[in-house]
């Protein structure tokens, strides 16, 4: 059993980091050895030009820049005011008030986004925030502020009110309580919400495609897309640029992993 099950492990292994080995290989091909039949499983003359082009000729580091600016401060914003927001829907209200409550929170995720984008994007024109940063950060922080207050409710549920209780009757008030007593135990749920939170609007296409035109605002995953034209697909540095874009995830679940762990299993064990 122990043998099979070593075998099970290796082939899912396999599964998960094939394609992102085929990624990085391909990254490092020249455009005729891309399409070489049979396809090379290491590179023949590994090369950077792919990454060297992003760079000089697509622009990639202002889209690159642009989406960690307008992900880093949608996810903090969202962070911030969802918080608060499930604060108050797991601590005050009863049980009916809230399943309604939360179930309105809910609600704006389930509509389509292409129901949305032509109101969003008259709102913003109105108020000339068409392709700028200011303009995502907003509309990405509204759409996460629903997921966040509704996966922040059930790590707020976590912690017993008794400690709150505890603090108020030392003297502090309900805000410093959140603040100095619930919020460092709820930090780890924190961590995983924001890691959810910055995979989907790191990934979110449609709305930056439709909201921004121009490098100055549009994130990696339109300039990304920019890269498949009407002739010729440069697969090359599409893999280039996706080996780049997976790099801030990376480094950023590499510094929560020990909080993210924590979060997934908080309240799996009573």
């Amino acid at each position: 059993m122990t043998w099979v099950r070593l075998a099970l492990i290796l082939l899912a292994l396999v599964i998960t980091l094939l394609p992102v080995y085929w990624m990085v290989n391909t990254s490092l091909k020249t455009q005729v050895e891309v399409f070489a039949s049979p396809p090379t499983l290491v590179p023949q003359n590994p090369t950077f030009q792919n990454y060297i082009g992003l760079f000089t000729r697509r622009h990639l580091g202002k889209y690159l820049l642009n989406s960690i600016v307008i992900v880093g401060c949608s996810v903090f914003l969202s962070l911030a005011l969802g918080s608060l927001a499930a604060y108050g829907l797991a601590r005050f209200g009863g049980e009916i008030g809230q399943q309604k409550l939360n179930f309105w929170v809910l609600a704006p995720r389930m509509i389509p986004p292409v129901a949305l984008v032509v109101p969003l994007f008259l709102i913003l024109q109105r108020f000339g925030l068409i392709n700028r940063q200011l303009g995502l950060i907003l509309v990405y922080t509204a759409f996460n502020l629903p997921f966040v207050a509704w996966m922040m409710r059930s790590f707020f549920l976590e912690i017993p009110v008794d400690l709150e209780e505890a603090a108020m009757v030392d003297g502090a008030s309900r805000l410093r309580s959140f603040r100095d007593v619930v919020l460092p135990l709820v930090s780890p749920g924190m961590a995983a919400t924001a890691i959810f939170s910055l995979i989907i609007t790191y990934n979110e296409f449609f709305f930056a495609l439709i909201l921004t035109s121009t490098p100055r605002a549009a994130t990696l995953p339109v300039g990304t897309a920019a890269l498949i034209g009407k002739t010729q697909t440069l697969y090359g540095e599409m893999a280039a640029a996706g080996v780049i874009a997976a790099v801030p995830l990376v480094i950023f679940a590499l510094l929560v992993q020990r909080h993210l762990v924590r979060g997934l299993t908080m309240g799996a064990v009573k």
